[in-house]
């Protein structure tokens, strides 16, 4: 089976380069046009409740039924939302966690291990009820933090957290072929916007 793990489109929190996490921030307007409709037809689609992913949804799959799953959606990045990094560079608090390697618990929010923990929870129910139900092919249109989530635990070859995130409108085609083993194989990148910078390539 194939899988699509795909980022949805910018907003406007993302260009300002803003921490978005729970905040249900739609997509800007430069962020719909950049997106293009995708050429592929999943067998099963899967969607992060925010706003934004389901916006990206929309566009890249027209007509097809999306599954609103509640756990794909973004970290809880708690006090620091709505927030630029460079705003809280006197802040305590963001200080300690940035200095901690971005994994401690945010103030009010989650911590790296809590979320993690419910992103590959939700996504290894999601391949395994797919695989069970004969899929070929399924797309999760979600965040930047649910690709890094997954693939630093399962994703082949072997990468860090943060070395797996990919920009805005833009994924990994992977294959389910040694999910047997808890792995999934990266095949290549993929991406769904009009930038021809981030084409597909191997």
């Amino acid at each position: 089976m194939l899988i699509y793990l795909i980022r949805h489109g910018m907003t406007k929190l993302g260009e300002e380069k803003r921490y978005q996490g729970s905040l249900d921030t739609p997509l800007s307007e430069a962020g719909r046009l950049a997106l293009s409709r995708a050429d592929i037809i999943p067998d099963r689609l899967y969607v992060s409740p925010l706003l934004r992913a389901r916006q990206t949804a929309d566009l890249l799959f027209p007509g097809i039924p999306a599954a609103i799953v509640p756990d794909l959606r973004e970290m809880d990045f708690g006090a620091f939302e709505g927030r630029g990094y460079w705003e809280m560079e006197q802040d305590s608090a963001y200080q300690a966690w940035v200095g901690g390697g971005c994994r401690g618990q945010c103030p009010g929010g989650e911590d790296m291990e809590t979320y993690t923990s419910r992103v590959c929870a939700c996504f290894s129910s999601l391949v395994q009820t797919s695989l069970e139900a004969g899929a070929r092919s399924l797309a999760v249109v979600a965040h930047g933090g649910t690709q890094m989530a997954v693939l630093e635990r399962w994703g082949r070859p072997p990468r860090d957290y943060w070395r797996w995130q990919r920009p805005c409108g833009c994924g990994y085609l992977l294959d389910s072929k040694s999910w047997p083993d808890g792995l999934i194989v990266l095949n290549e990148t993929v991406s769904f916007t009009s930038d021809t910078r981030e084409r597909t390539y191997r």
